[in-house]
């Protein structure tokens, strides 16, 4: 191979390593095929599997040869040109071949145990080193194991040093006077090799999920994707104990069927089918600010059409996202679970989490669709979707007509436009999600709307004093009002208007200065982040009504289900807003905030926040101006305290514990 051409032996090293451990990885995946379950999964229908497969082995493959070609640049470094380099090349190569096997290994042995592919959580077994010793040691033939693992690593290190001979022998003596440039071609195939996709996102662990069922998608992961990919969330722990003081004190509340000891959250809402089952939109509003809206009479007036809307439907005016942030958002509305998982990350990123139940999988007999403008590879989102819903039919940008405007996707405009005319063509009920995106920097207005959508330009004091902080965020604001507007015009035309329920909801709000709107605590205490609207919009289906009781984003589905009369599974902490057990005296907002390093309730008069790290709790007035009497706030203070606390164990321990249902 490459025999006529005059290579570096670096270059070629590097590469007939490459191809060495992509054999292996590959044999490996067949014999993992044929040593665990593949029932209803035959090798002939998984060529997509094994493709999918082969490039993740070559991105973590091109992460190692990156390195060695960077390392082996230097002359000093270079084992082809150093005797003490060679020395080093081989020690570490050792130890690589090692650690290959001994992945592979421990990965088999995970997934007979577990049925799931190596994760980083496997090192909290450390944490009991003894146990988990004498449990290996009275389960598997470890004497054998270690054999096989010793075996192996001698097998592969032969094969390298064997390489690595011939090149050396067979190459020549000379250097190619043009060395840099092979080796910075090699070092730009390589990164693709690490970039893995062709389009806007890089190969991630959650395109697995893509490919139709768990089993798919764990064969086509290799063990160090998995391990690497779930690194970050090994501290995303719950303590059991706090959980189970929980129970009891959430109990009355979402009306939990068992107690501390069995930790059941299963709760079945059978209700009379609808003889004329409504279609459901839900419509994720990106950046869906509250005191930016007209709707609470922000004197800038930018959105008169969904104030107009709000009048015709249920608006709730109370309503908060769990948490900041696109991911958490789409999280809290698909699961019914805040995402309290990690401050750095987002639980749609771990790969132990991307096994949920939704309530969206009750909607039997419906179709479901979820519209985004742009890719799902952000977020990782697209594990959350694919492995959760059953039969999602997801548009990406790629399926639409219409150009990419920026790095979002298409116009928010085109998005709706398009959804409409796929929606329109059913001929069976069904539920689907449409996620904006324009209402986010590069604040993007299409040329092609410009025309018709007419920008304003307001004085900075006027911008900052209601709550922008330039022309392009406050008419990027604008804008999406004008695209729902044209989407609400095309909707009203079609057929299936009139059996369809339209919810929106803002997928967070922008922390900023709320002004004389709200009392001080929205724009002090960072209310303001994650108050946002929640509509219901069905004008021959529901009668107009604005509700002042505090919602959440984990309320939409249940409430979704209980208007659609659909009987379902609750697992998390959502409840029907307007079922007549959800009294206005249970009625609150929990809030995690992992900027500011805390989480909260907005209920009652008052808005509880606590410090993760210190435990120090504040209370806050939602009413008023006036800071909260200590005294006389004293029993408010011990209920929500430990009613905050009881949500952010619950919410952590169901994030890991909320498995689809059969």
């Amino acid at each position: 191979m490459f025999t006529g051409l005059k290579i570096p032996k670096l270059v070629r090293w590097i590469f007939w390593t490459g191809i060495i451990f992509l054999i292996l990885m590959s044999l490996l995946r067949l014999i993992f095929y044929f040593s665990f379950s593949h029932s209803g999964n035959p090798i002939e229908l998984l060529a997509a599997t094994f493709l999918l497969g082969f490039r993740f082995d070559l991105k973590m493959l091109c992460i190692l040869l990156e390195a060695m070609l960077a390392i082996g640049f230097l002359q000093a470094m270079d084992p082809f040109r150093s005797p003490a380099a060679k020395r080093a090349e081989f020690i570490l190569l050792g130890i690589a071949t090692a650690v290959f096997t001994l992945f592979y290994i421990v990965d088999f042995a995970h997934y007979s145990y577990l049925s799931v592919r190596l994760s980083a959580s496997a090192l909290n077994y450390l944490q009991d080193t003894g146990i988990s010793l004498n449990m290996l040691w009275q389960t598997y033939p470890v004497l054998r194991i270690l054999l096989g693992w010793a075996v192996g690593s001698i097998f592969i290190f032969w094969l390298l040093r064997r390489a690595f001979n011939r090149i050396s022998r067979r190459a020549g003596t000379g250097v190619p006077k043009k060395r840099w440039i092979w080796m910075l071609c090699s070092f730009l195939l390589l990164g693709a090799g690490i970039f893995g996709h062709l389009g806007q996102f890089p190969l991630r662990w959650s395109d697995a999920f893509s490919l139709g069922n768990d089993y798919r998608a764990n064969l086509a992961l290799n063990p160090f994707q998995s391990f690497f990919s779930s690194l970050k969330f090994r501290q995303s722990l719950y303590n059991i104990s706090k959980v189970k003081k929980a129970y009891p004190l959430l109990k009355p509340y979402f009306q939990f069927p068992g107690d501390s000891g069995s930790l059941n959250y299963d709760r079945f809402v059978r209700q009379a089918p609808a003889t004329n089952k409504p279609n459901i939109v839900v419509v994720i509003c990106e950046s869906f600010s509250a005191y930016k809206s007209s709707m609470w009479g922000n004197p800038l007036n930018t959105t008169p059409f969904f104030n107009g809307l709000s009048e015709k439907g249920i608006f709730f005016d109370q309503c908060f996202t769990p948490s900041y942030g696109t991911a958490r958002g789409v999280w809290a509305v698909l699961t019914g679970i805040p995402d309290v998982g990690q401050a750095n990350s987002t639980t749609s990123r771990n790969p132990d989490a991307v096994d949920q139940h939704s309530i969206m999988n009750d909607f039997e007999g419906y179709e479901k669709f979820y519209f985004i403008g742009g890719s799902a590879s952000w977020a990782d989102i697209r594990g959350l979707l694919k492995d959760n819903v059953n039969g999602l039919h997801l548009y990406e940008q790629q399926d639409y007509k219409a150009p990419k405007i920026d790095v979002w996707g298409i116009s928010d405009k085109n998005l709706f436009l398009e959804a409409n005319q796929v929606l329109n063509k059913q001929t069976k009920p069904f539920i689907a999600i449409i996620q904006t995106a324009d209402n986010h920097r590069p604040y993007t207005i299409p040329k092609e709307d410009e025309p018709v959508f007419h920008k304003m330009h307001i004085g900075e004091d006027s911008l900052k004093q209601f709550g922008f902080e330039s022309n392009e965020e406050m008419n990027a604001f604008r804008y999406t009002d004008f695209c729902y507007e044209k989407f609400i015009d095309a909707a009203t035309a079609e057929k299936y208007f009139p059996n369809t329920i339209f919810i929106f909801v803002g997928d967070h709000g922008i922390a900023g200065n709320a002004g004389k709107m709200f009392p001080r605590a929205w724009t002090e205490e960072r209310l303001d982040n994650m108050h946002v609207p929640l509509l219901f919009y069905a004008p021959d289906l529901l009668k107009p009504k604005r509700i002042h009781e505090f919602a959440s984003q984990v309320d939409l589905l249940p409430t979704a289900a209980g208007l659609a009369k659909i009987t379902y599974h609750n697992t998390g902490l959502g409840r029907d807003l307007l079922d007549s057990a959800h009294t206005p005296d249970k009625a609150f907002s929990f809030i995690y905030d992992p900027d500011e390093g805390y989480f909260g309730l907005v209920m009652g008069d008052y808005f509880y926040r606590e410090q993760i790290t210190t435990h120090k709790g504040t209370l806050y007035s939602v009413v008023s101006n006036e800071d909260v009497d200590p005294v006389k706030s004293g029993d408010s203070l011990a209920k929500l305290t430990s009613l905050t606390r009881g949500i952010y164990e619950t919410s952590r321990y169901m994030l890991l514990n909320n498995k689809k249902k059969p």
